[in-house]
């Protein structure tokens, strides 16, 4: 019998209403997955099974959860105040922290009055100025979403709650990065999360992949289509290159960037603490509202179907042999030109979502993004050695930005 197996935290995001969603935004991913499900909504008693097994599997004292969507708002509040109250039940003597993901559309009062007694942490999705928010962030009548998630972040503000911004880059806004980054500036934001959208699909006359009805397409598949709300690789790379310019000259420890946070955690040797930058991703997974439990959040797919809780426990998917192999493909199934990369060490391969382009031994391992990321850890070489420096000499990393004075 397996006990408790892990020597380092895992997570596993929860999605509580599933793929549902009060927008449709063009880029989105998940809105299909509905198809999976048949539009269910965790009940109680499946909160109660996740909530208990999740802590117990842990072997450290700190618990995190990750309320995700569609749009987990969509679930009412009596549901999150029973999953507080579950947290509490089953902590034994574990600190619990929450974060939750948001479009921020239906934040009111009462939401963001319970998120701050009970110290969730929000992440809000955001795109940038009104023009690169609204390009394909919609509501379902195609109308804008702009003025409601700005009043949600009023909302945050006003009742203390902490949050951050999570922002895609995409075709709209990737060659506009001063614009884009001084928004956020701007609006007070402590905490920028940005992931570039890359998505394939299968085009109307070719149907759909599966007998589910999904049209989007896993890593580790060479067909398909790129979208158009897509970023290219050397957009990427140079948009990467100009926020990181911006910051580093006066925003280093004042303005928190995750990718410039990760790349440096990797220079120093440490833990990225983001699995697209890590060497594997055995440590975390997804479950949906119905309890069934998938190798990661962009490979819910049938294949990558791990089972459900009503059949089995957290310890025993996690450390199944096929997501244990889900994680282990992260170096294992490095191409050939990453393997001999001077960058490995920064990126890791990146996330496996991106891996489509062919290797030369036929396999689709090429990261669509690559020439990005090496554009970018060439140019920012030399403040990460000085950054890191700083940080084995015990001084603050922020001291980069003296260079600059």
């Amino acid at each position: 019998m397996i006990i408790a197996p892990f020597s380092r935290p895992f997570s596993m995001m929860a999605k509580p209403v599933g793929a549902r969603c009060n927008l449709a935004c063009t880029y989105c991913y998940y809105l299909e997955k509905a198809n999976l499900n048949k539009g269910s909504v965790m009940d109680d008693k499946m909160l109660e099974t996740f909530i208990q097994q999740y802590i117990e599997a842990q072997t450290v004292p700190f618990v995190q959860f990750t309320w995700h969507g569609g749009e987990p708002l969509m679930r009412n509040i009596r549901f999150f105040k029973l999953a507080i109250e579950l947290q509490r039940r089953y902590a034994g003597g574990r600190t619990i922290e929450n974060s939750l993901q948001t479009n921020g559309t239906l934040l009111t009062d009462e939401w963001c009055q319970f998120l701050a007694e009970n110290h969730f942490l929000v992440g809000i999705s955001i795109d940038g100025p009104r023009h690169h928010h609204d390009a394909f962030r919609h509501t379902r009548r195609g109308g804008s979403t702009f003025d409601e998630v700005m009043r949600g972040v009023d909302l945050l503000n006003k009742h203390g709650v902490d949050w951050n911004a999570l922002a895609t880059i995409n075709s709209a806004n990737v060659d506009e990065p001063q614009q884009f980054y001084e928004f956020f500036r701007d609006l007070g934001c402590q905490f920028l999360q940005f992931t570039p959208v890359v998505e394939r699909g299968i085009s109307e006359e070719r149907g759909t992949r599966s007998e589910e009805g999904l049209s989007k397409l896993p890593g580790f598949d060479g067909s398909g289509e790129l979208m158009p709300y897509s970023v290219q690789p050397d957009q990427w790379g140079n948009f990467l290159c100009e926020v990181f310019d911006l910051w580093v000259r006066r925003d280093v420890g004042k303005l928190f960037v995750q990718l410039f946070d990760t790349t440096l955690a990797n220079w120093v040797g440490e833990q990225p603490g983001v699995c697209t930058m890590s060497t594997s991703c055995a440590n975390s997974a997804v479950i949906e509202a119905d309890g069934t439990v998938y190798d990661c959040d962009h490979f819910v797919f049938p294949e990558y179907r791990l089972g459900n809780l009503r059949n089995n426990t957290i310890i025993e998917l996690i450390y199944s042999k096929q997501h244990q192999e889900f994680g282990r493909q992260k170096t294992g199934a490095l191409a050939s030109q990453c393997k001999q990369c001077e960058w490995l060490f920064a990126c890791n391969g990146e996330c496996p979502r991106n891996r489509f382009l062919p290797d030369t031994d036929g396999r689709f391992t090429v990261n669509y993004l690559c020439n990005g990321y090496r554009q970018f850890f060439k140019h920012v070489e030399p403040y990460m050695k000085f950054m890191a420096n700083e940080w084995r000499q015990k001084r603050p990393p922020a001291n980069v930005m003296k260079l600059f004075t």
